[in-house]
């Protein structure tokens, strides 16, 4: 059994070992990124003065004056001495064209300050390749998900090829034990294998939540196994006054927004971040997301209003208010911050980027391993 194991752990590895690689060192690079924003994005801090903020339909009105031909997605106010971000966000899947940008403007005065692509730089390159390694989109996704859950397995293989056959192995098991004349094969060995111990049980995680995106039917199924019973597909409900009825006046419907907004500025006076978005049909809701905590977003409330009678809409589905998710529905929502370290705060993350590192390594220290076994054979 042992050496059957052995060889469905090689083989895997070799198939399998450039993915990895290249999905577990984006992921190192990734898990700082909000940090190593922050150094250089001098645009997002601003000096108030006295003014009050700008209402929602006032944002919008300056964003169309300058960018008519965008549709805004929604105005995102970040926080205080922050600049507004107005988003606008468009995926056209018959012409796989993406529009996915932000123009930042002062939250009293109405100065555009930046307009930013956010389909370009460093960090975006460094997500396409963590997703869909530079592929396109759909083949890279396929790749992603199948690599990590044949991972998934190796993990299990490893551990059974790591388990301590008696005593004297045990000893070489947990921690290193190098001498002077310790060959560079034995050391090589010693890093897969001592490593690959330590963080097997992270690495188990990191492909769990991985999978969640990976694979529709994953998603579903662990989430029904762990008893949970909404809907886990985003579904943004119509106002139940305007169905069959006609479009509210513009005006009257961005009087409800700034309205909306009001309410949820007095009701979450701390809140990280508020996002109005702007209602994208005649009848849809007037839907606002707030996240109350810098670093992580599992308990951000997505709220629902008739643009009409400004009465909440209730959905089925787990992305509502927080204070009515149940623990599954928890857990599920902090799949994201539990993915990249953020629901443990920054050791969280240092401990995320430790481990993806390490995990980066196993493919080189695998293949290492494989090949002196080759040379030796051949001898």
């Amino acid at each position: 059994m042992r050496k059957g194991f052995l060889v469905v752990h090689k083989w895997l590895g070799l198939i399998t070992g450039v993915v990895v690689f290249i999905v577990a060192i984006t992921g190192c690079f990734y898990a700082f990124k909000e940090e190593i924003q922050s150094l250089y994005q001098d645009y997002k801090h601003v000096e108030l003065n006295d003014d009050p903020y700008l209402t929602p339909s006032q944002v919008a009105h300056i964003a169309d004056s300058i960018y008519p031909q965008q549709h805004i997605h929604s105005i995102n106010y970040l926080g205080k001495d922050k600049a507004l971000e107005v988003m606008y966000y468009e995926d056209d899947t018959d012409t796989s064209e993406l529009i996915y940008d932000a123009f930042y403007v002062h939250p009293t005065t109405g100065e555009g300050i930046k307009y930013v692509d956010l389909t370009a730089g460093f960090f975006r390159f460094i997500l396409d390749g963590h997703y869909y390694l530079w592929l396109p989109e759909e083949l890279g996704h396929t790749v992603v998900a199948t690599s990590t859950l044949i991972f998934f397995f190796m993990l299990i293989t490893g551990l059974i090829l790591w388990w301590p056959k008696n005593k004297n192995a045990r000893k070489q098991r947990f921690k290193f034990k190098w001498k002077e004349t310790t060959k560079w094969k034995r050391k090589n060995y010693d890093l897969h294998n001592i490593l690959g111990f330590y963080v097997i049980s992270i690495a188990m995680v990191l492909c769990l939540t991985g999978l969640v995106w990976g694979f529709g039917w994953f998603a579903y199924g662990s989430y029904k196994l762990l008893g949970g019973e909404k809907s886990i597909v985003y579904v943004e409900p119509d106002s139940p006054s305007l169905k069959g009825q006609a479009a509210l006046p513009t005006d009257l419907m961005e009087n409800n927004m700034d309205e909306m907004w009001r309410r949820m500025m007095l009701e979450y006076p701390n809140a990280d971040n508020i996002e109005v978005h702007v209602p994208h049909t005649d009848s849809s809701t007037i839907y606002i997301s707030i996240k109350p905590d810098e670093g992580t977003h599992y308990r951000t409330d997505y709220r629902f209003f008739d643009q009409k009678t400004l009465e909440e809409v209730e959905v089925n589905h787990l992305w509502g208010k927080y204070a009515d998710a149940d623990a599954t529905d928890k857990l599920y929502r902090m799949n994201y911050d539990i993915h990249i370290g953020a629901i443990a705060g920054l050791p969280g993350k240092i401990i995320a980027f430790l481990a993806s590192l390490i995990i980066a390594s196993l493919p080189v220290t695998g293949t290492l391993v494989w090949w002196g076994r080759r040379k030796k054979k051949k001898k």
